[in-house]
């Protein structure tokens, strides 16, 4: 049994359907369906699950539900995927941003202590590195200055499990997830938040001078990482991953615009607290310890998550 956190939203639904569907793997899931965008999608992505998967409703603080699930379902492997996301949301709650990330991680760590689950993974983030100008990002650099609450948070995380795995010989391992899109990505991400506006004829939000580099990284790239750490054995980890390749701001909107046959038209803004001026990965630990591969570059990634936007939108 594999217990995912956060198995309603857009890594976590993906993550489901490929070990249920393809692994045949039993699974159960946690999600507080919260309001931080439309619980309805949400619930959406989740339908096609519901006959499947034992779904807890519940904020992964609230130790006694968690606790009253795990105990009745007994999950072998967590894969810790529930946080509140988003860098610029965080320098507006960094409390409940700690809050969640920080105690809700410990509280489901705790619990994994207490039932003796074999492999506890952790979804971090890229955000960790802050604005280090060592690239491309490996594991190994020091992490000492994140560029906002969310990636002091899933650095915490990490801590967290290390301290696990030291203590109490709990196998963790962290993954560090670089810019992942796809189909059901959050509708506040750029790139759904950008083709949403182009095809609504609307000004994009374009921040800063558009030289700013992320390592965008597809849907199903991340789900074959997380699948392989799934099956991972070892005591404590830190991996990448990412596409490992980096395109700009201005570039990706040039992608969008060709891929959607749409123009954007930019409202320029200063750029943001937060925002770090690069994102890339160096994978090369993935692939030895995980056997990982991306193989979906951006332009093919931009042309999947279009056409799924487009499907959506003529059923609505």
């Amino acid at each position: 049994m594999i217990l995912v956190t956060g198995g309603a939203g857009f890594i976590g639904s993906h993550l489901l359907e490929h070990l249920v569907r393809e692994k045949k793997q039993a699974c159960c899931a946690i999600d507080e369906f919260n309001d931080y965008y439309d619980p309805a999608l949400k619930r959406e992505n989740f339908a096609g699950l519901k006959r499947s998967v034992p779904m807890l409703e519940a904020d992964i603080r609230d130790e006694k539900k968690v606790e009253k699930f795990i105990r009745t379902h007994r999950p072998e492997t967590i894969v810790h995927l529930a946080a509140r996301a988003g860098v610029r949301p965080s320098l507006e709650q960094p409390v409940l941003y700690e809050s969640v990330n920080g105690g809700g991680t410990l509280v489901l760590l705790e619990l994994a202590r207490k039932f003796g689950v074999k492999r506890f993974v952790f979804a971090s983030s890229s955000s960790v590195y802050g604005a280090s100008k060592q690239v491309p990002f490996r594991e190994t650099d020091p992490v000492m200055e994140q560029a906002s609450p969310y990636g002091v948070t899933k650095r915490a995380g990490e801590l967290y499990c290390s301290n696990y795995a030291s203590l109490y010989g709990l196998p963790c391992i962290a993954l560090r997830f670089f810019t992942v899109y796809g189909p059901r990505q959050r509708p506040d991400m750029a790139i759904h938040k950008f083709a949403r506006l182009m095809l609504a004829g609307k000004p994009i939000p374009f921040y800063g001078d558009g030289l700013t580099r992320r390592d965008y990284t597809y849907i199903d790239d991340i789900i074959q990482g997380v699948a392989a750490a799934c099956e991972w054995e070892g005591r404590f980890e830190i991996v990448n991953l990412g596409e490992s390749r980096t395109i700009e701001l201005r570039e990706l909107v040039e992608l969008m615009e060709k891929t959607l046959g749409r123009k954007a038209e930019r409202q320029n803004f200063p750029e943001q607290p937060g925002d770090v001026p690069a994102t890339w990965a160096d994978i090369s630990k993935a692939k030895r310890l995980l056997g990982y591969r991306p193989s979906v570059p951006v332009e093919a990634g931009l042309k999947r998550f279009a056409a799924w936007l487009l499907a959506r939108r003529k059923t609505r």
